[in-house]
């Protein structure tokens, strides 16, 4: 793959094509049915429809020649480059959608911070609480779906239910054949619009993006925030009233809660559609 580009409209130069744009493509052109599939609809009351749609899709392993050169060249420093004698590379799709909760720059293609973000490894919306039913539901802190709820970091998203918090995000990698453990783990994601690329996580709480910003990974309609006690334990308790400031629109951050105890912090939400596979 080469690019060609003018220089003062007088010179023609011819570059080779960057391998980590290069593996962006591959993984844009691999994913891009099941990214297609999520776009179709951007109605916040459509999500859930679209995430349970996405249980039916069957796993997806792929491996090509050209992904391979640009494997063995995309992170030259040692710990970071994929074994020269592997034959491919290779991103196994989930039978399900997963969300990263991420914290950043929306503009930044990379950063640190990630030892902050959180994983929920199915929909969290199908199990959460509505605001209204705060007082009601939540029976010794113990919600209906089962799960239990830290009042000291209370999850809500866009429709005004408070979810379950999200999980560890997983940020090393495990070489199937040596056992071997890596400092570093690569996942696929989208915002479900234009840009479908490889998120790469190390362990340190380093993050970059092979294509895009986090803005372009970061689905719109999927607000969330965490809320926070900012007086001591168990002083931020939502209300029924705050039922009334929800749903929040595509892209827009999430309001404060009545009770002026909680602190608040939003963060981006990204589809994770699979992760790579290390033999």
């Amino acid at each position: 793959f080469f690019l060609t580009f003018t220089q003062d409209r007088s010179e023609k130069r011819t570059m080779p094509l960057s391998p980590l744009l290069l593996l962006a493509a591959l993984i844009s052109i691999a994913f891009a049915p099941m990214a297609q599939s999520l776009s179709s609809s951007t109605s916040p009351r459509q999500q859930q429809s679209r995430r349970a749609a996405m249980l039916s899709l069957p796993s997806l392993l792929i491996g090509t020649a050209a992904a391979t050169t640009a494997a063995t060249t995309l992170y030259p420093d040692a710990a970071l480059a994929d074994d020269p004698g592997s034959t491919e590379m290779k991103f196994q799709r989930y039978p399900q959608l997963r969300f990263i909760a991420a914290l950043g720059d929306p503009k930044a293609s990379s950063g640190t911070g990630a030892d902050k973000w959180g994983l929920w490894r199915d929909d969290p919306g199908p199990r959460g609480v509505y605001l209204r039913d705060y007082d009601r539901k939540f029976k010794d802190g113990v919600a209906p779906g089962g799960w239990t709820l830290d009042k000291d970091s209370i999850w809500i998203e866009e429709h005004g239910l408070v979810m379950p918090s999200p999980g560890d995000l997983p940020k090393r990698s495990l070489r199937k054949s040596s056992k071997e453990s890596l400092p570093y783990k690569r996942y696929v994601v989208t915002g479900a619009r234009d840009v479908t690329t490889v998120l790469t996580l190390h362990d340190d709480g380093r993050w970059e993006l092979a294509k895009g910003s986090l803005y372009d990974v970061t689905h719109l309609p999927c607000r969330s925030a965490r809320y926070t006690p900012s007086s001591g334990s168990g002083s931020c308790v939502p209300t029924a009233e705050d039922q009334s400031v929800f749903p929040v629109k595509p892209g827009a951050a999430m309001p404060k809660l009545a009770n002026s105890a909680c602190d608040k912090q939003d963060y981006a939400v990204l589809f994770v559609l699979g992760e790579e596979v290390l033999n």
